[in-house]
């Protein structure tokens, strides 16, 4: 149920009646307080504290438009509104089953100095963990079609925080983060040392993407970021080092120009979450609050999953994507093993790449119709495979890269899709590896933005599920699409065989302070061989974890879409541990985040959907480290018998990553665990109610 409750209505005609005025609002616990006000000269400036403490000083909101050419800096504040609202809503899928929307509302309606004069309404809205902002253009006689040329947006840091951030660029969230002060922000430096990373549009030296993420000296976790990116592009910022301000820095198209507009039209939300606990910030709903309900009526279709797949055999140099060569992996027999493995150990589907007629021709070379999506190689005969999962019980998962050219996949999609529901095919894999078509766009620009969400409204026409690689950052529109079960949009585990850094132990404890607050990733954990010289002697590339932190990924790196990423033959070495992969659920009732700390280590405990059982999962970086685990969450009275997967007393990363032990144990709420991680170590556990 949703109530509101009005509580302020200011309205004014004048500009002498609303001269300089300066209002706030606070979260429902009022440990979060906003303050706007007007400067002299018609400046709007806001201002964030929580619990006393400065998160942002006064900054400044505007825009430039380019049509019509007009600065909007300067303001005559005309009506300012507040409202409440406390309503429960429930996810298609999730990490809990309902989520709370509980936040006070300020909306202050400015109009422009300039002649005609522009109205453009700034709406806030603060929660008790954070705080989003986004512009909105009303239907207006002064404003119709217009262009965006920047966004004004200021944060203004309160003092040089400690950051977790990743170098501004047009085309690629797929870098490691990096761990400075605000001031020491050197995007250029840290792209030049990631070789390994297709680096495209790096801006410039003091370019940074969002999710941002700050620890403070006075104790506080700041995330900076957007949510319901909606016909805008991507929100980059470029900081101004002396004042520790930064400012929005939006995707541009191919002219330059940022956005492209008709009235009534809004912004996507600039959001804070804040607190002085880690563990609130992987917590917090606030992003999803930030987004519209579902459009999808009937969701009963959309079924979260756990698939293997023909895919890291091409990473690792035992197979290739395309049939030259000799190597072809999605040839019909090489499948067929993956379903009988899928079939065997109770897997829902299998993703096939490199299945369809293309892949001789598809990187590098702007084309604009390397793949067609229907057409499969000839050794791939996919009506004989797709009767033959179905006897199976097995659902093959598509794979549809687009090699950046989007207009090509956009003319294809309903062929593509209507083949997928002829073969019983209901989930796609999608990436946009390369230079976008057409030419000129990046991967981060409003039309490419409008593009992903594009595929997701039709995909739903036809039922069908979207796993999309190479897409800009999610920022909670599984909400408003359930069918858009995961994105990739950021580092995973695809890197691990990368040539130079690839995934440092550290990564995976940042992600869930940053990446996973807009949306589910598809990491792809689960390898269980750690030197991959397993079909190439001559590599040297290794996966920096234990076989436990393996393990342990599968709750603390949130997926509805979990891929078991390692090949059958090396999971056959190791069944005992494959038993988390194949007990462990993919849809969750109740999420608890036990203990954290952003680039060290995070605990969490995850209830299962519809049942009293419990997962726990506890990552940690290059450290060794011992984490106590208390086990009120589970239900008091009941017995319950833990399996724990565990780093064995000699478990390293570097030295002794495949040591694990599986131990059990009858617990109640009321017993205290320590859980020793080894060095890139991990613990997962089940505990399931007698």
């Amino acid at each position: 149920m949703r109530n509101v409750y009005i509580f302020l209505l200011i309205s004014v005609t004048g500009v002498a009646a609303l001269a300089q005025p300066t209002v706030s609002v606070t979260s429902p616990n009022r440990a979060l307080v906003i303050t706007v006000q007007s400067t002299p000269s018609g400046e709007v400036l806001y201002q964030v504290r929580y619990k006393g403490k400065s998160v942002i000083e006064p900054s400044k909101l505007g825009f430039v438009l380019s049509k019509p050419q007009v600065s909007l800096t300067r303001f005559n504040i005309t009506t300012i509104d507040s409202s409440r609202t406390d309503t429960t809503w429930q996810p298609v899928w999730g990490e809990v089953g309902q989520i709370r929307d509980h936040h006070h509302e300020l909306a202050l309606t400015l109009q422009d100095r300039s002649s005609p004069a522009i109205t453009l309404r700034v709406r806030f809205r603060v929660f008790d963990d954070g705080l989003g902002f986004r512009y909105e253009f009303p239907q207006q006689p002064a404003l119709t079609h217009f262009v965006v040329a920047g966004e004004l947006t200021q944060f203004r840091l309160a003092a040089d925080h400690r950051t977790f951030w990743m170098p501004g660029d047009y085309d690629s969230n797929e870098y490691l983060y990096n761990t400075t002060k605000l001031s020491e922000v050197d995007a250029v430096a840290a792209a030049d040392r990631e070789k390994d990373t297709a680096l495209k549009s790096v801006i410039g030296p003091n370019a940074v993407q969002t999710p941002l993420l700050f620890t403070t000296t006075d104790g506080l976790y700041v995330s900076l970021y957007e949510a319901a990116l909606r016909n805008y592009p991507v929100m980059h910022l470029q900081l101004d080092k002396p004042t520790l301000t930064l400012t929005a820095q939006l995707t541009p198209d191919a002219v330059g120009n940022k956005a492209y507009l008709q009235t009534p039209a809004q912004t996507p939300w600039r959001t804070l979450i804040i607190s002085d606990k880690a563990t609130d910030l992987p917590a917090s709903k606030l992003i999803l609050n930030l987004n519209e309900p579902s459009v999808i009526d009937n969701p009963s279709w959309i079924k979260p999953q756990k698939f293997v797949g023909m895919w890291w055999e091409m990473h690792i140099g035992k197979a290739t994507w395309e049939k030259a060569g000799g190597k072809h992996g999605a040839n019909t027999q090489n499948v067929k093993q993956y379903i009988d493995f899928a079939a065997k150990y109770g897997f829902d589907g299998v993703l096939v790449e490199g299945w369809n007629v293309g892949w001789e021709d598809w990187f590098g070379n702007w084309k604009e119709d390397v793949f067609d999506f229907v057409t499969p190689y000839p050794d791939y005969n996919l009506d004989s495979l797709t009767a033959y999962a179905q006897q199976k019980g097995v659902r093959l998962i598509m794979h549809h890269e687009t090699s950046g050219s989007v207009t090509n996949y956009e003319r294809r999609m309903d062929a593509a899709f209507s083949f997928m529901n002829k073969n019983g095919i209901n989930t796609v894999k999608t990436g946009y590896v390369g230079r976008i078509i057409p030419r000129g766009e990046h991967h981060d620009g409003q039309w490419m933005v409008n593009h992903y969400e594009r595929v997701a409204r039709k995909a739903a026409e036809y039922k069908i599920m979207i796993d999309s690689h190479e897409s800009a950052h999610p920022t909670g529109l599984h909400r408003t699409y359930p069918n858009w079960l995961a994105s990739e949009a950021a580092r995973g585990s695809e890197f691990n065989n990368a040539p130079t850094l690839g995934i440092t132990p550290e990564h995976t404890t940042i992600l869930p302070f940053t990446r996973l607050l807009g949306g589910p990733m598809d990491f792809t954990p689960g390898l269980f061989r750690f030197a991959l010289n397993q079909f190439d002697s001559t590599r040297t590339q290794r996966v920096r974890t234990t076989l436990a932190k393996q393990l342990a990924l599968y709750i603390t790196l949130y997926s509805p879409l979990q891929m078991a990423a390692d090949l059958p033959e090396n999971y056959e070495k190791h069944l005992d541990a494959l038993q988390f992969i194949r007990d462990v659920p993919v849809d969750w009732d109740d999420t608890k985040v036990i203990a954290a700390e952003p680039g060290d280590y995070i605990l969490m405990a995850r209830k299962e959907k519809g049942l009293p059982n419990w997962y726990v999962g506890a990552i940690t970086d290059e450290n060794g480290r011992d984490l106590a685990l208390p086990l009120d969450f589970l239900d008091p009275g009941r017995t319950y018998d833990a399996v724990l997967y565990r780093d064995a007393p000699n478990a390293d990363w570097q030295t002794n990553p495949a040591a694990y032990v599986i131990e059990k144990k009858a617990v109640t709420n009321k017993t205290k665990l320590t859980l020793r991680l080894a060095k890139g170590g991990g613990c997962a556990i089940q505990f399931v109610r007698r």
